[in-house]
């Protein structure tokens, strides 16, 4: 008879958030083994929890994570909102976001372990969603934004803008944060989105009875007003008439990302 106390199981169970008995079979298997008894619980617990992978998890949190002229953001995913703003899902994306921030994107692998722990201990599909990590170039504006709902993270973004400087890049990071782009270019839409768009406003165009020769401008003009809604320089900043594009200036949007909460 392997040789453990209740105590023993009672430590276990509360270290790995088994059942009382599943921890009790695990030191027996384990011959009392406790590390190798949380290592049986694990494996069982991981076993279970793969099946819950094609269920939905739009809930999550987002976390950010600045240093200097180095930003980083994690979005990790969870199928309800009651777990991803318990205590441990909330410290545990903060700790990927410091460890993207120190040790780049692939860090996050580091957290692996207790990535699979949450899995178990919550029962829910959890996994990660959007990690990026930005270092700016010398003299570009840089920002880190994360807007708190429901004490979690629920819409962060990154930022990086040439030609101005931190003040600029947060303010448009904020302005990401209310229009979510889609895009910092035309050509990053995918064409067959476009040419959806296009065929619909050409159908809408022709019902109206427009003349045919006015169709083409007509079409165009709306498809240009798309265009507006999703791509990040050409929308109105703050859903104003003035353009993102022309508050900034001579100064260029390098890049940005950006997750939230319900993709």
């Amino acid at each position: 008879m392997p040789d453990f106390t209740a105590k023993d199981v009672k430590s276990l169970r509360d270290a790995t958030g088994a059942g009382m008995m599943d921890a009790k079979n695990a030191l027996t298997e384990a011959d009392g083994d406790r590390d190798a008894a949380a290592r049986i619980l694990r494996q069982k617990g991981l076993s279970k929890v793969a099946t819950l992978e094609d269920r939905e998890n739009s809930q999550g949190t987002i976390a950010v994570a600045r240093s200097d002229n180095t930003v980083a953001l994690v979005e990790l995913k969870s199928e309800t909102d009651f777990s991803a703003k318990a205590q441990d899902f909330v410290d545990l994306v903060e700790q990927l976001a410091e460890a993207v921030l120190e040790g780049g994107e692939d860090a996050v692998s580091s957290l692996e372990g207790a990535i699979d722990d949450l899995k178990i201990s919550k029962k829910e599909n959890i996994e990660l969603g959007k990690v990026a990590r930005f270092e700016a170039a010398d003299g570009n504006g840089l920002d880190a934004y994360v807007h708190v709902q429901d004490g979690r993270g629920a819409n962060g973004v990154i930022i990086e803008i040439e030609g101005a400087d931190d003040a600029a890049a947060h303010e448009i990071a904020l302005h990401c944060a209310f229009a979510k782009p889609g895009a910092l270019s035309r050509e990053e839409i995918d064409s067959d989105l476009v040419e959806k768009a296009r065929a619909g406003f050409e159908e809408l165009t022709r019902k109206e009875g427009k003349p045919e020769q006015a169709v083409p401008k007509i079409v165009e003009g709306r498809l240009n007003s798309w265009y507006g809604e999703r791509v990040l320089p050409e929308q109105g900043i703050f859903g104003d008439k003035e353009t993102v594009q022309a508050k900034l200036g001579d100064a260029r949007i390098v890049r940005f990302t950006q997750a939230h909460i319900g993709d």
